[in-house]
């Protein structure tokens, strides 16, 4: 637990650090414990030290985990792909699904809900076969306007993930596209109040938070690696 409290404590630090250097609030960020493969004891240690925001990948990892009364103020999103046959389970294991990656899908929840539901659409910025999102900003930009007139699922901004190298420049690169994406979004939406640009994660997100993020998501950095 002492080294969960420490490496909470740094990391907070340095998104600290990251916001003074951009010129931002540190309120303008925040932060997402991902802990997937983590046993729900790990989870609750991090909320003991004030933490209430957690990234799943698996719906049924998360569904088997966690308990279905939570701890107060405990938020818990679905950040990895989400196969449609999964689709109903998910609503009621998470808080909210980052990773909507077609229109298809967002069909597929809206049909299930009967209560208002946030969602974030992913975005995505490499030709790696393993990344899921939608593949281009018109594609997301097209489904982001027929999801506006759905009653139950409302969008609240917009989830990439950054390219896998070491390359500085092709980070940036990937978070500026959705950066601006976002902000284009965000002037022909207005009223939809797009208020979340969740990009960068434990090897990255000082990068992410130079281009704007306003939400990093942090794993191997809190929790160690994985199990």
């Amino acid at each position: 637990m002492i080294r969960s409290m420490t490496a909470l404590a740094a990391i907070r630090q340095e998104i600290e650090e990251a916001a003074d250097k951009s010129g931002r609030s540190l309120t303008d960020i925040s932060l997402m414990a991902v802990s997937k493969t983590q046993p729900y004891e790990r989870i609750l240690d991090l909320y003991d030290e004030g933490q209430l925001l957690f990234g799943e990948n698996r719906v049924q990892e998360a569904a088997d985990k966690l308990p279905g009364d939570r701890p107060q103020g405990m938020n818990v999103h679905l950040i990895g792909h989400l196969q449609s046959n999964k689709a109903k389970r998910a609503l009621t294991v998470f808080d909210r699904i980052d990773s909507i990656d077609s229109l298809r899908l967002a069909r597929i929840l809206e049909k299930q809900l009967d209560r208002p539901y946030p969602i974030l659409l992913q975005l995505k910025t490499s030709d790696e076969e393993s990344k899921y999102g939608f593949a281009d900003e018109d594609e997301l930009l097209f489904a982001l306007e027929a999801i506006s007139s759905f009653r139950y699922l409302t969008v609240k901004g917009i989830m990439s993930i950054g390219p896998l190298t070491s390359d500085e420049t092709v980070t940036r690169k990937a978070f500026e596209q959705t950066r601006k994406l976002y902000h284009r979004a965000q002037e022909l939406f207005p009223d939809l109040n797009l208020d979340t640009l969740s990009m960068g994660m434990s090897g990255d997100f000082v990068l992410a938070i130079a281009e704007g993020s306003t939400m990093v998501r942090i794993g191997t950095r809190l929790f160690g690696a994985r199990t």
